[in-house]
């Protein structure tokens, strides 16, 4: 049995583990990181970069058809085009290959010891690994708890079969003909819109109202509609009961009755719940908030020398997040003053169109007291956005109406996910609306949507 001694140890190689191991590193930190599959995480490997890979394949190929199709205003024709499923998925897998060996040359060249093996704790600074040359033990100073998330599977729907979770829709070889998704949240419309792209015939179940939860209704009514002109169902206020008798359906209960919808495929996309179970992580005595572990605005848990980041510490389980809580821990651990400012954590849904969120929307802002000014600007009036074909959406600022601090950004339409660092740069620079209204933005492009917002919100709009 192998023994190793070092300053830090980061349990989980996903985005948040590597990026604090490699920080870590570059500051001169004993470093070792410990993974059981490849480095980078749920996101690299089966969660954001393959999904957005597979929803670009299917924007290209669903554009394709609607030329073939004679639909095209701009004079584009093409023969009927087809789609090899498993061809576009060795792409995928090439771009995942790509990235995971970068990041394992990264940490490698931040001289961080990596060691391939699942971790099982036996104290708070002590972890035994097994690999396959055999147990190996780790005692470590520090801990960084990055173990990550996994998807929620529903005791009705067990996976298996035709019960599948995010990560095997991100590996099927064929096109399923009928796709029932249940969960229509981000990572649920996301997938069923470029399934839906691919020629699937798709179908929402969502036990809530509405769907996207998260996101307020103006934001949600051009997904919606652009979901309804694509033929996609959505049955919200509805909960799914289990499978048919034959296997072959999903059994459904909404307002008005119980019925059985045929599929040959059914994705469970309910949520995501913390990776810690067989980890030894219930057994260290660790403040908890719900199944999440506890922590501070400088990611400590209730343990003395051990942190935590990224989806096992709860909302908002996203990458960016992760990265930016790793990156921080490592220069607490090196010495420097740092704490935790969540203010501006945008957020995006990969639909069609796109949202992204920054900051308060209009009616957090006033839950807390403000009193605001609002600027929206449509895309319908956006050049750039014409000549794209795509005029839906729009660009909204909420403002401070005394002093005109902005408190949040919104956006929805077509590539908005691109304004993300815009509007969190504003929100991080305490930006006022003098600031953006003022700054030059490039003629045409669809950021001149966040000037005339601002000008919107101070009362004089250009263009509208």
């Amino acid at each position: 049995m192998k023994e190793i001694s070092c300053k830090l140890l980061v349990i989980g190689a996903g985005p948040g583990g590597y990026a604090c191991a490699i920080r870590a590193g570059q500051l001169g930190i004993d470093t070792v990181i410990v993974e059981a599959a490849k480095p980078g995480g749920t996101c690299l490997t089966i969660g954001c970069i393959p999904s957005k890979a597979l929803i670009h394949a299917a924007e290209v190929f669903d554009a394709t058809r609607q030329m073939a199709g004679g639909r095209n205003a701009m004079g584009i024709r093409v023969d009927q085009p087809s789609i090899d499923l498993a061809g576009t998925m060795t792409w995928k897998d090439g771009i995942v290959g790509r990235l995971t060996s970068g990041v394992s040359g990264l940490l490698q060249k931040a001289r961080v010891k990596i060691v391939s093996g699942r971790a099982r704790f036996s104290d708070g600074k002590t972890v035994e690994v097994e690999t396959e040359t055999g147990q190996q033990i780790v005692r470590a100073e520090t801990v960084v708890i990055a173990t990550g998330s996994d998807p929620v599977e529903l005791p009705a729907l067990p996976f298996g079969g035709p019960v599948i979770s995010s990560t095997e829709a991100l590996s099927l070889r064929q096109v399923p003909n009928r796709l029932i998704v249940v969960g229509g949240g981000y990572i649920g419309l996301e997938l069923g819109t470029a399934f839906a792209k691919l020629g699937s015939e798709v179908t929402v179940v969502e036990a809530t109202a509405q769907i996207l939860p998260i996101y307020d209704a103006d934001l949600i009514k051009p997904v919606t509609r652009r979901l309804t002109e694509r033929g996609i169902r959505l049955f919200t206020n509805t909960k799914a009961i289990g499978l048919s008798e034959k296997g072959d359906a999903l059994v459904v209960e909404g307002p008005d009755r119980r019925q059985e919808l045929p599929a040959d495929h059914i994705l469970v996309a309910v949520g995501r719940r913390p990776r810690s179970v067989g980890s030894g992580l219930e057994d260290l005595d660790l403040d908890r908030s719900g199944p999440y572990l506890r922590i501070d605005d400088r990611c400590r848990t209730s343990m003395r020398g051990v942190y935590a980041i990224g989806d096992v510490t709860g909302e908002p389980m996203l990458a960016h997040r992760a990265i930016a809580q790793g990156e921080m821990v490592a220069e607490i651990v090196a010495g420097k003053k740092r704490a935790w400012d969540k203010r501006s954590i945008p957020s995006i849904c990969f639909t069609d169109p796109e949202i992204v969120s920054a900051g308060l929307s209009p009616a957090e802002a006033r839950a807390q007291g403000y009193e605001v000014k609002v600027g929206q600007f449509p895309f319908t009036a956006n050049g750039r956005a014409m000549t794209m074909q795509d005029e839906d959406g729009f660009v909204r600022i909420v403002a401070r109406a005394d002093t005109n601090l902005v408190l949040g950004l919104q956006a929805v339409g077509s590539g908005v996910s691109e304004l993300s660092a815009a509007f969190s740069l504003a929100i991080e620079m305490g930006a006022r609306l003098e600031d953006i209204a003022g700054t030059i933005h490039v003629h045409p492009t669809r950021s001149e949507a966040l000037q005339e917002a601002a000008l919107k919100a101070m009362g004089h709009a250009l263009h509208i």
